[in-house]
């Protein structure tokens, strides 16, 4: 969630076109439902784009199940192995200005998260695929949804959002080196 709201506070145009999206589809006084998620197509997008650029887990460890050579490499059998989905979302043959926030970018492709499409898994696949994948999913769109329909958002102390700091920590999980701390501004009310 930190990651989602860094982006979108960093990239201000991305932020007014979810909102936009999300207020439009509640209306004045509504409050996010889960069933309004599927109808919200950027904001989904926003998810998808968050967890490429900034994966949870980084490395996922897998076991060889036989003998492989891999760019001229053995790798034997029952080795343990580590996924670099972090490199993986960065991979400029993949993925064009593979650094820049772009959600756009799913928008015009389908790929999922659930581990179907090998330039996108940050959940995994297969049989070890995260078990808490819908959860996380509904939770992220959810919550996501709801701070940009109920909040404007600025950076606080007068930080502009291109000197914000968007260093990472590289372990078990990728969080912010430097904590987001944002400030919410109840969104406008519309005069009748």
């Amino acid at each position: 969630m930190e990651w989602a709201m860094s982006e979108l506070i960093r990239n201000p145009d991305k932020m007014v076109r979810a909102q936009r999206q999300i207020r439009q589809l509640i209306g004045e006084n509504g409050v996010v439902q889960e069933s309004d998620i599927p109808r919200l197509p950027y904001l989904q997008a926003i998810v998808k784009e968050t967890l490429r650029l900034h994966p949870a887990a980084p490395l996922i460890p897998r076991k060889a199940e036989a003998d492989v050579q891999i760019f001229g490499f053995l790798v034997p059998k029952d080795a343990s192995v580590l996924v670099n989905v972090w490199a993986i979302g960065r991979d400029p043959s993949v993925w064009e200005n593979p650094t820049r926030f772009e959600p756009e970018r799913f928008l015009k492709r389908e790929i999922d998260v659930k581990g179907n499409d090998f330039e996108l898994i940050p959940f995994g696949s297969g049989r070890r695929i995260c078990p808490g994948i819908s959860m996380a999913l509904r939770t992220m769109c959810r919550v996501l949804a709801s701070l940009l329909y109920s909040f404007d958002w600025k950076l606080e102390n007068g930080v502009v959002p291109q000197n914000m700091d968007m260093s990472d920590i590289f372990g078990v999980t990728l969080r912010k080196a430097k904590p987001l701390r944002a400030l919410p501004i109840k969104k406008p009310v519309r005069s009748s």
